[in-house]
């Protein structure tokens, strides 16, 4: 047992470095060197390892040091986290103060005070309290339930393991905030990421959401995430009667709370603060996407309620696009799964909105020659909807006389077949059936969540087995060896084992993903499953005539001559034949979505522009495996469009629309969240 004095000295270290940790990660302002900070931390550390009674959850020697998890578990939310509509100009939002006094039952005329507070551009976290100590952190994910993230936010400093106790603290409350990183920690982290030979974080947000989700939490505090609160759910009478007392109370409970932020009279006042506003987020260490409007009434907010998934009494404001000057220093060919040659424009870096930007996809040659891009051109670009870079204007009154048109190459730059454009398609193509970029994207579209499902089998690995000679087709990856594998970069012993076994448990799936796994052009997910339900089985299809194909749902003349052609191949037929031998059989089972996700379930998705963890088909498919549905267009019905490089008339009629437009990485994290 320890003995007093002992219990005295743990509680009086871990109250003070705990307000130091408080002075320093939260008020920036440190009050003892780090030399004296880390004196006191490791005799705390001693007196507790000496004293294992005496440790604490919540003492400051608990934010590192857990035992990596498999998986996250799911992590219910005991009061729903709501998203916010979108304003896009003051006219919108005076049209949402009108709203509001209606609402209300005040007269038009009638002021309503709201507090405006910046939009970090981070990712959504919730945190348990009871008695004041953290019980419990967790995502965002679709609102109703996100993933269990403890580990990971406990190592963030600026999240208090136990809460001050002042007048007021709730003894059980859900506190809402966002994790983010700051500019300066992007560059470190890009810098340290590009030195190990790893690609970058596209951006602060991404790398934020990245670190969140390690399952190894020693990871994610080498990235020194922060965090901001702006909200406080709980069954007791709140303490405040304003939202701006509500930020009072957070930041006495040593949160650091949403700042700066200002409370305002009204919209008169409103046309001067965006535009200061506007200018001061150019300053801040970390990226904003806007600002959020909140009626600074409690008692108000509770009389407006809510619809469907947003406040009444709150808004989001998103600031214009930002725009820049940049030139186009080459255009490169690109070849992806389907031998596709996308033309990208590699342009002299920029930054917008806090992402330096150095690519963008120029589509195919009809958008290349729509808009008159030439290599040498100073050209005007935007990120879309504040996600996705694109060209929007040539800059065609600077040209010198030296830029030069792009030619879209009649050899392939990945293998050196033949490109060309079928009749009736905007889309160059690679025609050798040995290219590696065609086997390399193949392979990774086998391998995919919506197909095959093989974990941990990514570009990097499919890279190394395509060089090195150990994989020429899709067979061969029933063929590899524990050594082979071993012996990768960046592999090892327990990574190896593991991939086997999810190849070995990949050789039995259903028959309509294997069928969408060939990747049979004009073949997405539903046409997969379509064809899977009316033949039964691969064989089966494999041999139905082009009038018996055309008799199932969903395919017309087109699509079964393509299919018709695809197994009339005699390279597909031998590949059929290895997979068998290899194993790879159809299961019986799952006819139904296998992983029903309350983000997902009920939904209705739009999939735009260009994707990187899957293709469109393959987040198709994915959607309605997990219990949604996906449209190929944009309406007042869609829940949700999901953006990629290249989005256009799709994402502007979404923002029209006020539909919620996500990033792939907002999609991915929000369905890994949910339950």
């Amino acid at each position: 047992m320890a003995s007093e004095s002992e219990r005295e000295r743990v509680q009086q270290l871990q109250s003070e470095l705990r307000e130091h940790a408080y002075r320093y990660y939260v008020l920036d302002e440190p009050t003892i060197s780090d030399a004296e900070y880390d004196r006191l931390f490791r005799e705390l550390q001693e007196l507790e390892a000496r004293r294992p009674d005496l440790r604490t959850p919540d003492s400051p020697t608990q934010r590192v040091g857990a035992t990596p998890l498999d998986a996250f578990r799911p992590a219910p939310h005991r009061f729903p986290m709501l998203s916010l509509q979108n304003a896009f100009s003051l006219d919108e939002l005076r049209d949402f103060d009108e709203r509001v006094k209606r609402n209300l039952g005040l007269e038009p005329e009638a002021v309503v005070e709201y507090i405006v507070e910046y939009k970090i551009d981070g990712l959504g976290i919730s945190l348990t309290y009871t008695d004041g100590v953290l019980e419990r952190g967790a995502t965002r994910g679709d609102g109703q339930t996100g993933e269990d993230v403890t580990q990971n936010l406990k190592t963030i400093r600026a999240i208090p393991l136990r809460l001050a106790e002042v007048e007021g603290r709730p003894s059980a409350c859900e506190i809402r905030g966002e994790a983010f990183i700051t500019k300066d920690e992007f560059v470190r982290i890009s810098q340290g990421r590009e030195e190990r030979g790893e690609s970058p974080f596209a951006n602060p947000r991404n790398a934020a959401a990245g670190s969140i989700r390690q399952l190894d939490s020693s990871i994610t505090a080498q990235r020194r995430l922060q965090a901001i609160f702006y909200d406080l759910r709980t069954d007791e009478p709140p303490p405040f009667e304003t939202q701006a007392g509500l930020l009072e109370l957070l930041s006495e409970m040593r949160l650091r709370p949403s700042a700066p932020y200002r409370v305002v009279a009204g919209m008169a006042e409103v046309d001067a603060l965006l535009e200061h506003l506007d200018r001061e987020r150019h300053s801040l260490p970390y990226d904003v996407d806007g600002l959020v409007f909140k009626v600074n009434s409690i008692e108000q907010q509770r009389r407006l309620g809510t619809i469907s998934r947003s406040p009444r009494w709150a808004i989001a404001f998103k600031f214009q696009a930002e725009r820049g000057e940049t030139t186009v220093n080459d255009i490169i060919a690109s070849v992806g799964r389907t031998g596709a040659v996308t033309p990208v424009a590699i342009m002299e870096p920029v930054l917008l909105d806090g992402t330096t930007v150095s690519r963008a996809s120029l589509h195919n040659m009809d958008e290349v020659e729509r808009k008159g891009v030439r290599i040498g051109d100073r050209v005007v670009i935007q990120k879309a909807g504040d996600i996705i870079p694109e060209v929007i204007e040539v800059l065609a009154d600077r040209r010198t006389g030296e830029e030069r048109p792009f030619i879209m190459p009649t050899e392939c730059p990945a293998c050196g077949g033949e490109v060309a454009r079928e009749e009736g398609e905007v889309v160059y193509r690679c025609q050798s059936p040995t290219c590696r970029a065609k086997l390399e994207g193949s392979l990774e579209h086998w391998a995919s969540r919506g197909c095959m499902d093989i974990d941990g089998l990514g570009p990097a690995i499919i890279k190394q087995l395509v060089e090195q000679g150990l994989v020429r087709g899709i067979p061969d990856l029933y063929r590899l060896q524990h050594g082979q594998l071993a012996a990768l970069e960046r592999m090892g012993d327990k990574s190896a084992s593991n991939l086997l076994a999810a190849v070995e448990a990949s050789k039995r799936r259903p028959l309509g993903r294997i069928v969408y796994a060939l990747g049979i052009r004009h073949v997405g997910a539903t046409v997969a499953a379509a064809l899977a339900e009316h033949f039964g089985s691969l064989e089966r299809l494999a041999e139905a005539t082009t009038e018996e194909l055309a008799l199932v749902r969903v395919v017309g003349p087109v699509v079964a001559q393509t299919v018709r052609r695809y197994f009339d191949d005699e390279a597909v037929r031998a590949m059929l034949d290895e997979l068998r031998a290899v194993g790879v059989e159809a299961s019986t089972a799952e006819s139904a979505p296998v992983e029903r996700r309350p983000f997902v379930v009920g939904k209705t998705f739009v999939f735009t522009g260009a994707l990187e963890t899957w293709t469109r088909p393959e987040a198709e498919a994915l959607v309605q495996r997990l219990g949604g549905r996906a449209s190929s267009s944009v309406s007042g019905k869609t829940d949700y469009v999901v953006a990629g490089p290249g989005a256009g008339s799709k994402l502007e009629k979404a923002t029209r629309l006020g539909v919620k437009v996500l990033t792939e990485e907002e999609f991915r994290a929000a369905i890994e969240g949910g339950a």
